[in-house]
């Protein structure tokens, strides 16, 4: 991206703006306040894969995809952008932004315990109460799709590993319901049922 000609920003602002410290490793930018009226469509895409590509091409630089996706937002209206302070531009997603490619149990199995997931891009998200487990079952097979939420309404699709993982952490539904599931962070979320 590239600022257009008579703009009042360039490269060094924007990166200022995403890396406000310089590194990877500082705060994300506050891309929920963020809200410039320029938005354009410049074939960015997210397969299921979770490659990135630009017009038709696989993004390869790690660093760059790994730049794009600290100011990812998905909108109200489930479109999901790249934001900065002075535009927007249109990132299709096949299925879901990132994926996650490995879990961690920390604490006593039950209701005390904390699952955490690793992305693709090196996100850690901590299932509870404000980042929910889902899972989604595709209508004609029933197969499950297995996703947490990773900010905003940005989720990552757990990979079958992991989604293996939380199914050897199952346990009864505490309602007594015949609902398999997982704790974490004292909620539990259903996985599917027990036969």
């Amino acid at each position: 991206m590239t600022s257009s000609p008579g703009s009042s920003f360039g490269l060094e602002d924007t990166l200022k703006a995403i890396l406000p410290e310089g590194k990877f490793a500082g705060p994300l930018p506050p891309v929920d306040k963020w809200n410039p009226e320029k938005c354009t469509d410049i074939g960015m895409e997210i397969r299921a894969d979770g490659s990135w590509w630009h017009e038709g091409r696989p993004m390869t630089r790690a660093r760059m995809v790994k730049l794009f996706s600290r100011i990812l937002r998905k909108d109200e209206d489930g479109v999901t952008y790249l934001v900065t302070p002075y535009e927007k531009v249109i990132v299709k997603v096949e299925d879901a932004p990132f994926l996650a490619v490995r879990v961690d149990r920390t604490g006593e199995p039950g209701p005390g315990q904390s699952l955490t997931f690793t992305t693709n891009l090196d996100y850690v998200t901590t299932a509870g109460p404000d980042a929910p487990l889902r899972i989604a079952f595709d209508a004609g097979t029933g197969e499950p799709a297995p996703y947490v939420n990773v900010r905003g309404r940005l989720e990552a699709k757990l990979t079958r590993p992991v989604f293996y993982e939380l199914v050897d952490l199952a346990v009864p539904a505490p309602d007594g319901t015949d609902r398999l599931g997982v704790w974490s962070r004292g909620d539990f979320f259903a996985l599917g049922p027990a036969s």
